[in-house]
């Protein structure tokens, strides 16, 4: 389980509307060079975290408890590349189940807009509003980016595969959206 008395939790300092708690663990340093330090890495404990899903009702990743978990961030709702990712998980939604696995999708877009996604492309798992980004942050996902010579923050493309017993049992950074599903499955069989 992710909680309970052989566990413990440490919350952090965010915003009262997102909730997160992570283990008492020191970060380890094993990232490539030019990525963040702070990025949870496998074997690490996942940060608990609590969330409105598209319909508003706050989701927490305590609730899988006992359940292999798949938690996706993306950049932005409705984009080209979002919505290759998420029709993707959609179509292979039944190969997540068959693996154990429950997926959560989990953006910087208010509520409005995720379930606005949600619908438009008859989504069946949860998309998580992150507005705040501090779950992004926890999990070191919230990254500077550029385009165009222009440098902002948002989401890396980034995928965690969580045990059962609550711990990063693989991290898939800046994964393609066409090429997701199939290395989240290969991670789910080979975990």
């Amino acid at each position: 389980m992710l909680t309970g008395a052989n566990r413990s939790f440490i919350s952090i300092n965010v915003p009262v509307r997102t909730q997160i708690k992570r283990s008492g663990q020191q970060m380890r340093s094993r990232a490539p060079s030019g990525y963040d330090r702070g990025v949870i890495e496998r074997g690490d404990t996942a940060p608990d975290f609590e969330l409105p899903d598209q319909d508003g009702r706050p989701l927490k990743l305590s609730d899988f408890g006992g359940q292999r978990v798949v938690v996706y961030f993306y950049p932005k709702a409705d984009t080209p590349g979002c919505t290759t990712q998420a029709c993707g998980v959609r179509d292979h939604l039944p190969e997540y189940t068959e693996a154990g696995a429950v997926v959560l999708g989990i953006s910087p877009d208010p509520v409005a807009k995720v379930k606005k996604f949600h619908e438009k492309f008859s989504l069946d798992f949860a998309l998580l509003a992150d507005e705040d980004h501090a779950v992004a942050e926890a999990y070191g996902v919230w990254v500077e980016k550029s385009m165009y010579g222009r440098k902002y923050f948002g989401n890396e493309r980034t995928t965690f595969v969580v045990d059962s017993e609550g711990n990063v049992a693989e991290v898939l950074r800046k994964v393609k959206p066409a090429e997701h599903d199939e290395r989240v499955l290969a991670a789910l069989a080979d975990a």
